[in-house]
């Protein structure tokens, strides 16, 4: 399975998963669908699955559009979304799995962001170095996304069932947000050289415009806040007495950045 990322409207990502032995290709969270498109075109393949993590304009944007392209194409997004995705045919829940170029993906039903948000999670076949999270906005790079619909308990808990996933999980988040996350990250983790570490790298590759995504598990655990709620500095740091009192003081300071 080969993974092209597209970037899209202001800092949108959407991917595209290719399987070259069948000339197929799935697509997760069509902001737009003209680069998808594009891509295809390029490629000669034909879209078979849209793979949805959230109901969101800039997620779901392109939907429409590639059914007309694509009349046969499958629409996948999480149960609870029903009514809110363009064309959605498949209602995943928690558990469930779903299936593309010989690889199996286990779906995690992940509110915080939105009631329904669903990950994508798609572990490494035999020899392989790296397994595939497919996020959207619940983890950003140095950050994750804001509460919408959720509670911070619920995003804790969602956050944690993802973070419990390989330290080899490459991340693919749907937004270009690093830099920022990562400057927050500084003002409440200020101790943490592989923070300052990463930070310095992800300034360089911005300002040579190149993206930051995916970013890579072990390295969000060592220097996401979102992920370290659990960490006694971080605790002193913003005055909490528990994990879900960190997180929410986190995503509260992090709303004033």
């Amino acid at each position: 399975m080969e993974i092209y990322r597209l970037a899209a409207l202001s800092n949108n990502y959407i991917f595209l998963l290719y399987d070259s032995q069948e000339n197929i290709a799935a697509v997760v969270d069509p902001a737009v669908a003209s680069s998808v498109l594009e891509q295809l075109k390029s490629l000669g393949a034909e879209l078979v699955a849209i793979f949805n993590t959230h109901h969101h304009s800039d997620h779901v944007g392109g939907n429409a559009e590639l059914m007309q392209h694509f009349p046969l194409v499958r629409v996948y997004g999480g149960a609870e979304d029903r009514g809110r995705i363009p064309g959605q045919q498949v209602f995943l829940q928690e558990g469930d799995f779903v299936e593309f170029a010989g690889r199996t993906a286990r779906v995690f039903f992940v509110p915080g962001h939105t009631k329904a948000h669903i990950a994508y999670y798609f572990p490494p076949l035999a020899g392989e170095e790296m397994g595939d999270l497919f996020c959207g906005d619940t983890i950003f790079a140095g950050g994750c996304g804001r509460l919408f619909e959720g509670t911070p308990a619920q995003m804790v808990d969602s956050l944690s069932r993802l973070r419990a996933l390989p330290d080899n999980t490459r991340v693919w988040c749907a937004h270009e947000y690093t830099l920022n996350n990562l400057r927050f990250a500084l003002t409440v983790d200020t101790a943490n050289p592989q923070l300052k570490e990463r930070f310095e790298q992800v300034k360089q590759a911005r300002s040579r415009d190149e993206a930051t995504i995916p970013s890579v598990l072990g390295l969000e655990k060592q220097t996401n806040p979102f992920l370290r709620w659990d960490e006694p500095g971080l605790q002193n740091a913003v005055k909490a007495s528990s994990e879900v009192q960190t997180f929410s003081r986190l995503r509260g300071l992090k709303e004033q950045f």
